[in-house]
Order: C-alpha cells, then structure tokens, then sequence
C-alpha cells in the first residue's frame, strides 16, 4: 500500500485488485522481509516460498482460470509486483516466473502444453525461468549460438546460458534455442526442459552481483541434453523469434513498474528516516535542503506512477506495442536509480550499511537499466518511432 500516496488510486485499479493488494502487502511483510538478509547468504529464497506464494493465491494471476490461473488482468500482478518491492524485496523471483515467462506457455503452447504446465506454476510446484542470454550475445537474440538439433523424437540442445534468473530452482526452463542456424532469426525456436534428473543439464555457479544477492542468478549449460520434439512450444520450429518478441513489451513494462515502485519506498524511507534523525539539535527533515530533495523526489515519484498507470492501461486492453513499453523501461529505471542515489544520501554513512533497506535498494537498482535490453537498447526503439 502507498505511504506516499495514501489517497491516489490507479485508474485500472479495480475493487477485486484493491483487495489484492491490502492481502499481497500483508503476506509479502510477514512472508518476505523478515528473511531477506538470510536469503541473500543463501543466494536464493527458500524453495517452499513459492508453494506458500502459490498457496495464497499470488502466482499467475492473470492466467485463464481453466488452467488454475486467477483469470485476471494484468493488473494482477502489477499489484502483486508492487506490493513486492514495498516489502524491500529483492530475491524472489516472481516477476520472472509469473508475469514474465509463464506467459510465454499461455500465449503459445499447445492445448496440452498448457494443461500440463500450467497449473502446477499456478501453485508453485514447478518454478519456471527462461533462457535467452549467453556468454557474449547479450542483448542480441538472433545471434545465440545454443542448437536444438531434432533426432528422432527429441532435439538434441547444446550450448549455454547465463544471468538466469530462478537458474536455481527452476524445475521447468523455456530454452532460445537455433533449430536451423542457416535461417538466422527464423530458425529460432522456445523449447520447454523438464530440468529434474535431466541428462546433459547442468547448472553452473551462482553469479556474484553487485546487489539482489538473494536472488538465484546462475550459468545453465547443455550439453546432448535430450528434449521431447512435444517440448517444441507451440509445437512449430522457427516461431521462437516472434515469440520473444510478442512478450518482451511484457517483460520491460514489469521492469519499469518495478522501478518506480522501488524509488517510491526509497523516498518513504527516506521521509521517515529523516524524521527520526537528529543532527545538530534538529531532525534531518528540518532542514531545508532534506526537504527540497524530498519534494523533488516525491514529484518525481508521482509522474512516474502516471506514465506506469498509463502502460498498464494499455497491457490491459491489449495495445501495449514495444515503444511504449520501452519508455517505462527507460524512464523507470533511469528515475529508480536517480530517487534511490538521491535517497542514500539522506541516510549519511547508515545508507552505505547494508542492514538498512535503502543500501539494498541501492545496489539492486543498477540491473534494471541493463536486463529486459539494455536502456541504450530502449532508446533505439523508441528513436525509430521518431
């Protein structure tokens, strides 16, 4: 729930979603931060939160109700992706399981891809990641070198990936793989891995970074690891390119929802901070230039908030298209790292600490200008609508 804002509702936020957010607030308090210290020692959350998550109804909430999803909107889990980052968590994977990649197997799998799947990331039984980035490419999609040659009944998947996100606990893993090199980006395709007990799949070291330490960031490698051609998502080859880039306006506009929701609990903490510190007889939000800093944090907080509102609205009625998203991107998490820098500042030498949220913040906002494709990668998308 906003502190900021205690009385600004979002236009698409209905009374079903209200509700939502008041019981995700609550769970993500009690659930989620009282652990983060611990889960970033461990370098992963603990593997039955994503059953409690799935049990308290907080995962795929915009997934048809046929398939055990909450049959919402993607309103849903913009609630449940704020609420989230208000509980100053930087370590589950939600974003990547539930709004991101499960989306993929919705949108595209076969009638018994869906049914298979599905329900079980609805509960959390199986935890979902996806596999586009390898050593070297980067950004750059169309030229992954990872080959998924069909033998017989099964591709047949060589190569690597890495910054995968839940690399740890994904039980199910959405592949970018060539399935005919000599096509370029139409030879590339989404293969589902059922990743237990999996011959030829390996999961690599956890990667050190410079913050959401709490989060299970891994190198994945395949070497003839074996996968049903049933696996081929959508059951076509060569569809993986248009596939990515269907759900990719998804993808940046959950970044950017994340952004501003994140520089808003940093000006919260900020404020609350600031009035409960004394420098020299007064309270740090005494003195003017906390509060001209604050002020400015807080009016940037709220154009940010309109322009999410705005794609959100957009997501919901189906006319988000890849500029758009990539302004949310852009402008989310550029102001995320400004608001949150700006905000350290106010903390002196307690906002360098890590035991203090906004130190997490900190370091866990540099990534958002770079995964989803880079900000210099945004701008060259919306550039071309000039």
């Amino acid at each position: 729930m906003s502190e900021l804002f205690p009385d600004y509702r979002s236009p698409w936020e209905n009374d079903d979603q209200q509700v939502l957010r008041k019981h995700a607030a609550e769970f993500f308090h009690k659930e989620c931060t009282p652990h983060q210290e611990r889960w970033a020692a461990q370098h992963q959350v603990d593997r039955d939160f994503w059953n409690k998550a799935g049990a308290a109804g907080l995962l795929c909430l915009d997934l048809p109700e046929e398939f055990g999803g909450g049959g919402g909107n993607f309103g849903h889990e913009a609630v449940v992706q704020q609420e989230l980052t208000f509980a100053h968590d930087s370590a589950f994977g939600f974003g990547v399981h539930s709004t991101i990649a499960a989306h993929y197997i919705s949108a595209f799998g076969t009638d018994e891809q869906r049914a298979r799947w599905l329900p079980k990331l609805v509960t959390g039984e199986l935890v979902l990641a996806i596999a586009m980035t390898e050593p070297g490419t980067g950004s750059d999609l169309q030229s992954v070198r990872t080959t998924a040659i069909r033998n017989g009944e099964d591709y047949v998947i060589n190569g690597s990936k890495t910054f995968i996100s839940n690399g740890s606990h994904c039980d199910l893993l959405i592949i970018v793989a060539k399935t005919d090199a000599s096509l370029g980006a139409k030879g590339i395709s989404l293969l589902v891995a059922e990743t237990e007990s999996l011959p030829g799949f390996e999961r690599g070291r956890v990667l050190q970074k410079i913050g959401q330490h709490g989060q299970d960031t891994r190198e994945l490698f395949f070497t003839d690891m074996r996968v049903p051609v049933g696996n081929l998502l959508g059951g076509v080859e060569g569809q993986g390119f248009y596939q990515l880039m269907q759900q990719l306006p998804r993808e940046r506009l959950s970044i950017g929802i994340t952004g501003v929701a994140m520089a808003e609990a940093a000006v919260t903490e900020a404020i609350r901070y600031a009035k409960d510190r004394s420098v020299f007889g007064k309270s740090v939000l005494d003195y003017q230039n906390t509060k001209f800093v604050l002020a400015e944090c807080k009016t940037e907080v709220l154009a940010g908030k309109t322009l999410i509102d705005h794609c959100i609205q957009r997501a919901i009625d189906g006319t988000l298209d890849a500029a758009t998203a990539s302004m949310a991107k852009l402008w989310g998490s550029e102001k995320q790292c400004e608001i949150v820098d700006r905000c350290l500042q106010i903390f002196g030498g307690y906002g360098y600490t890590m035991e203090y949220p906004i130190a997490q913040m900190y370091t866990a906002a540099r990534v958002q200008k770079i995964y989803g494709g880079t900000n210099e990668v945004m701008k060259d998308l919306i550039a071309r609508t000039l």
